[in-house]
């Protein structure tokens, strides 16, 4: 994807782990809103899971369909100290598909999906 400009993150960290550059693949609306979300929490964000090709989606047990192989989700490290900053600030620039999980915040914008969901995952 040419011509995005990002403050705080690299396509590179979007990088499907099988197959490097395919952080490229990721939708730029995505992007932008991740780096709001960034500034507005003030704390870093580390991806964790960014694009994915089909087929590592499938060895990561990942759904069908998933929004990582559209290029519109991510998932995001936290912990407690971070975790409050991290949905405050990506709700606050418009995310409304949102799953929570001890380690990690999943993020996306996929338009196919049902939107207004939060959704926790198990222990």
């Amino acid at each position: 994807m040419e011509g995005i400009s990002l403050k705080y993150f690299d396509l590179s960290e979007f990088d499907s782990p099988d197959e490097p550059g395919s952080g490229q693949e990721m939708r730029a609306k995505f992007l932008r809103m991740l780096d709001a979300a960034r500034e507005a929490a003030g704390v870093p964000f580390k991806i964790t899971s960014g694009y994915r090709t089909h087929e590592h989606n499938e060895r990561v047990g990942g759904v069908p369909n998933s929004a990582h192989t559209h290029g519109c989700a991510a998932d995001i490290a936290c912990n407690i100290n971070n975790r409050f900053q991290i949905l405050t600030a990506l709700l606050s620039v418009g995310f409304d598909r949102i799953g929570i999980a001890n380690t990690f915040i999943h993020v996306d914008n996929d338009k196919t999906k049902n939107p207004c969901k939060i959704w926790t995952y198990g222990n």
